[in-house]
């Protein structure tokens, strides 16, 4: 009984709430002709993660090459 009204209070409660509608001010944000790749419209954080994700990917295919050549050199 007592877990069926806090589920039914719960669910009531949540379809009350109001979410503002923001999609067509991003829509309108990434769709703007300003010269700005797509992948860094969103700020800072887009510009942060895209040049972080860049260095990973640097460092990583070099420390591969790397490994891939000291593989290749034979032990003495």
């Amino acid at each position: 009984q007592g877990l069926r009204q806090i589920s039914q209070r719960t669910i009531s409660t949540a379809s009350r709430r109001q979410f503002e509608n923001r999609v067509p001010e991003k829509q309108k944000l990434f769709q703007e002709d300003n010269g700005i790749p797509v992948h860094l419209k969103g700020g800072v954080m887009d510009a942060l993660l895209y040049r972080v994700t860049t260095g990973l990917t640097v460092f990583g295919t070099a420390y591969v090459v790397y490994q891939l050549l000291v593989a290749s050199m034979p032990k003495k």
